[in-house]
Order: structure tokens, then C-alpha cells, then sequence
């Protein structure tokens, strides 16, 4: 864990749970970070990898605001004085990771939700805009994972894509992933192919040359997923005997964290179909319900 591995002539990685990325521009020994792992052990671990290569980290770009990807940004920030970079909600989770829960769980969160996996340390957060950020590399816009999700690519045409798919090993293996805006996930995914990179690495997946066959996967799983939900609303469903469903079905683990983050996700899941005309929601008495269309 935490092995360096080079992927293009100024690009690395840390293999890790959630993969940081690493930008070396030419000639330099200053580096970019590309988010900061889970906590502060992360960050540690960092360090000691960049001290053994001779770096020293420039700035922190941050993919998206979820805890196992901005952990060690607190820690490396006061290791470096360095700015984190962070643009939209994803700055505002960012400096205030207390959002994460609170969002989540729809209120204040209780205390099995304020951990390290739902919410980071805070650090102070510098937008892209700032001239510090380093202009030869390109935003790239990835919705639907989270609020403003991006990834990043570098001049030698290295994506690092985020969270905007996973693994099959993990889809087969927990079935729902997290995520906000289906819509724009789906469209992020379809996109993907297009974005031109010599090579992709997502945080959660292998690198890949040609992303379009793990993209097409994911599709086909969000999509199984959507055609479930609609299933179990055939006759109509509370939000709450749905979840209790899909978790019966799948075969998950009920705890607080996939409570939150699968709930979260249903809910999304909702809206979407709701969206696109393929359910519709009534207040029955005291109860709401979704039925299929």
C-alpha cells in the first residue's frame, strides 16, 4: 500500500485506497498533489514517499470533497503551507467537512456518522481561479458523483478521473456505489471516451488506455439498478421499505455509514426516475409513496 507507480513522463500515483495522484512538472522537484487520501495517516504516509523521492508538495487539487479523498489535506497543508485547490460545493465541503454527514443523513448527524470516513479534518481552500494553480493543467468537469465533481488532465495526457466509475470487482462485489446526480453520471460516463487521454486513472479502478469498455459497464449497472427500484414501485413503496428491499436483495451490510450513503443514493435514484417519467410520487395520508409508471 502506498507504492509509488509512474503512469506517464510527469504523472504517478500512490496505490491507495483512493488512488493520489501526482504531478510533477518538468524539471521540477516541486509536486501537485491530486487529492490526499483518507485521513491523516494518509498524509503521513505521503509525505515520507515524497521526502524518499526528493519532493516537496507545491499544492493540493482536489477531485471532489468526499473525506477519503480530502483526509490529509488538514496534515499536508500545515506539513507544506501549501494551498489546497478546491472549486464549488466541493470547497465548501472542503473548509466545512461537517456538510458531508449533515447532508448525507438530512440533519445534524449523530455521532456513528461524525467519523473519519464521512467527515475529514478542515483546511483552509483556495478556488481554482487563484494564479498559484497551475494553468498547463485542465479541469475537467465530471458530474454526478458528487455536487461538482472534476478530474484533472495533465500535459502529458494523464487523466485522473475520480470517483466517475468503478472497479467491476467492486460493483460486482457491493452492488450500489454512491451517488448523487444519476443524470449526470450517466452522461459523465458516456463522455468519458471522448475526453482524449492517453491514459485514465481512476481512484477506484486500474488505469486503462481505453476507458469506453469499464464506462460501458458501469452504465449497464446503473442502469440495472434504476430498472430494480422501478420493479419494487410496481405496486407502490415507501423510500424506507425500498432501501430495506434493495438491501434484502442484494445481499448488503446494514451499518450507519451504508445507511446514510446508500439512502442517500436511493433517494437520487428517485428523483432521477421521477425525472425521467418512469415514476411518481403521492402523499397517501401521512405517508409518501412512489409507484411506477
Amino acid at each position: 500500500m502506498y507504492e509509488l507507480r509512474q503512469v506517464g513522463p510527469q504523472s504517478y500515483y500512490l496505490e491507495s485506497p483512493a488512488k493520489i495522484g501526482i504531478y510533477r512538472p518538468e524539471g521540477s522537484d516541486e509536486v501537485y498533489l491530486i487529492d490526499s487520501g483518507s485521513d491523516k495517516d494518509a498524509g503521513r504516509r505521503t509525505r515520507k514517499e515524497l521526502d524518499a523521492q526528493g519532493w516537496r508538495c507545491r499544492g493540493i487539487l482536489v477531485t471532489h470533497s468526499n473525506a477519503d479523498h480530502v483526509g490529509g489535506c488538514a496534515y499536508l497543508q500545515k506539513q507544506y503551507d501549501c494551498p489546497v485547490f478546491a472549486g464549488g460545493m466541493e470547497g465548501a465541503v472542503t473548509a466545512y467537512p461537517e456538510f458531508e454527514p449533515a447532508f448525507l443523513y438530512g440533519g445534524f448527524p449523530y455521532k456513528e456518522l461524525r467519523h473519519k470516513f464521512l467527515m475529514a479534518q478542515p483546511c483552509e481552500v483556495t478556488p481554482f481561479t487563484d494564479p498559484r494553480f497551475p494553468a498547463e493543467v485542465k479541469i475537467l468537469p465530471l458530474g454526478g458523483h458528487f455536487f461538482h465533481q472534476v478530474g484533472f488532465l495533465l500535459p502529458d495526457g494523464t487523466a485522473f478521473i475520480a470517483d466517475c466509475l468503478s472497479s467491476q470487482e467492486t460493483i460486482e462485489k457491493y452492488r450500489v456505489g454512491f451517488v448523487y446526480d444519476v443524470a449526470a453520471y450517466l452522461d459523465t460516463l458516456r463522455k468519458l471516451p471522448e475526453l482524449g487521454a492517453k491514459v485514465y486513472v481512476p481512484s477506484h479502478a486500474a488505469p486503462a488506455e481505453d476507458i469506453a469498455p469499464l464506462a460501458n459497464f458501469n452504465i449497464a449497472a446503473t442502469e440495472e439498478i434504476a430498472e430494480h427500484i422501478v420493479a419494487f414501485c410496481a405496486d407502490g413503496t415507501t423510500w424506507e421499505e425500498l432501501l430495506y428491499n434493495l438491501f434484502e436483495d442484494y445481499g448488503l451490510e446494514m451499518t450507519h455509514q451504508q445507511y446514510v450513503l446508500i439512502g442517500s443514493t436511493v433517494r437520487s435514484y428517485l428523483s432521477y426516475l421521477k425525472e425521467s417519467g418512469r415514476l411518481e410520487v403521492r402523499i397517501e395520508g401521512k405517508r409518501v409513496m412512489w409507484y411506477a409508471i
